[in-house]
């Protein structure tokens, strides 16, 4: 179990200390890759064990060490299996996330050179009522096929493209058209 009450910077596994990468910058570049689709899930969970950890895990240890990245990702917690709708997506969402991010911490996180990833989580976990709230309440009753309230049904018809997530199939799209002209 990690001790929530500190900013792990080691983990020990099969008996050996490893450095990790905990600024949220390369914690987000974790997700990024964990939830691209140009890859097998094997293939990605390699990758972001290679971003997470300072040396190369023995194949015997891997499982503890992907554990362990899904525990420290989690802010400590064990991942319980939901099976509900998308609601934010860390990269689609990254300017809205940031705002509100901003104005928890007091300044500008992008500005300095390092915050801890639970520390990020934290300024995250502590946002309010705003525009991340509004799109996820907006998105989560999308989902659930409850209706909009008037002024969410004006919100979502000016900020439909912000609202709903474009689909794998608009990326493969473009992905195409950049993959011509390369």
């Amino acid at each position: 179990m990690i001790d929530l009450w500190t900013l792990p910077t080691t983990a020990v596994i099969g008996g050996e200390e490893y450095q990790l990468s905990t600024d949220f910058r390369d914690m987000l570049e974790i997700i990024q890759v964990l939830t691209s689709d140009n890859s097998p899930i094997q293939i990605r969970w390699e990758i972001a064990a290679r971003l997470f950890y300072d040396k190369d895990i023995p194949f015997q240890y891997r499982t503890e060490a992907i554990q362990f990245l899904i525990d420290f990702m989690n802010y400590g917690e064990s991942q319980e299996s939901k099976k509900s709708g998308k609601l934010i997506d860390w990269m689609y969402d990254a300017t809205t996330i940031i705002g509100d991010v901003n104005k928890v911490a007091g300044f500008d996180v992008r500005s300095v050179p390092y915050i801890h990833w639970w520390t990020f989580l934290s300024y995250f976990n502590g946002i309010g009522e705003g525009p991340l709230s509004t799109l996820v309440s907006i998105r989560s009753k999308i989902q659930k096929g409850k209706k909009l309230e008037k002024w969410e049904q004006e919100y979502y018809n000016e900020h439909k493209a912000q609202v709903d997530f474009k689909s794998s199939e608009d990326e493969k799209i473009v992905q195409d058209y950049f993959d011509k002209w390369l």
